[in-house]
């Protein structure tokens, strides 16, 4: 499999821990998202939305969407399981992934950042207030959720795809600079979820495209 990536992309960190998790052999392909190279015309070729990731699962389909990789990791390799056999708390843990998922990324993700400076001249405080105000409103919606069903993690006591979002989502958070001082059972959860190896491995630092700032 080739995963067509971003080493600070959070969406592709996400897709990175669970191809980890799942122990899963895969190249990467970088888009460096600072210059446009999503936007090339061969990328749009494999991803017509010029979004990544894409991951390329070596039978002619480009499959697209973090949500949807996961899914199909998921459902293709089913050990280590991302979600619980159990319908509820499967859906808990979706539900957490989807406040990251649906909440904060997509209105704090680079295209939407580069259209609040390029059409609206936002200045760098105001878009840091920006960022500030949706990850703080999705973290004050998921600290609870943690605090009740979390046991070490996320979401019980082995990392599900809650933790899968929320690592990259932690990362983003402190690139930020984001005080994190009001979400300890938050905060406790992606930090020990980053110590897995399947995690550390996933790092942006780590990443064959490291040295891309």
């Amino acid at each position: 499999m080739i995963l067509h990536g971003y080493r600070r992309s959070t969406t592709s960190y996400r897709v990175r821990i669970a191809l980890n998790l799942k122990q899963c052999a895969y190249e990467q392909c970088t888009h460096d998202l600072r210059t446009g190279a999503q936007r090339d015309a061969r990328y749009l070729a494999l991803n017509p939305q010029g979004l990544v990731p894409a991951l390329d699962i070596g039978d002619g389909t480009i499959l697209t969407q973090s949500p949807a990789i996961l899914e199909w990791l998921d459902a293709t390799y089913p050990a280590p399981p991302l979600l619980p056999a159990d319908p509820t708390e499967a859906a808990i843990v979706r539900s957490i992934a989807a406040t990251i998922g649906c909440d904060i990324h997509p209105v704090n993700n680079l295209r939407i950042l580069d259209a609040l400076r390029a059409d609206f001249a936002a200045t760098p405080e105001q878009v840091s207030a920006w960022i500030a105000r949706w990850m703080t409103a999705g973290f004050d919606a998921i600290e609870p959720q943690i605090a009740r069903h979390g046991d070490g993690y996320a979401f019980g006591a082995t990392p599900t795809l809650a933790d899968c979002y929320l690592v990259p989502q932690v990362y983003a958070a402190e690139r930020f600079a984001i005080d994190l001082s009001r979400y300890p059972r938050l905060a406790t959860a992606a930090a020990n979820a980053a110590t897995l190896p399947a995690f550390a491995a996933a790092h942006p630092d780590m990443q064959p495209d490291r040295d891309l700032l």
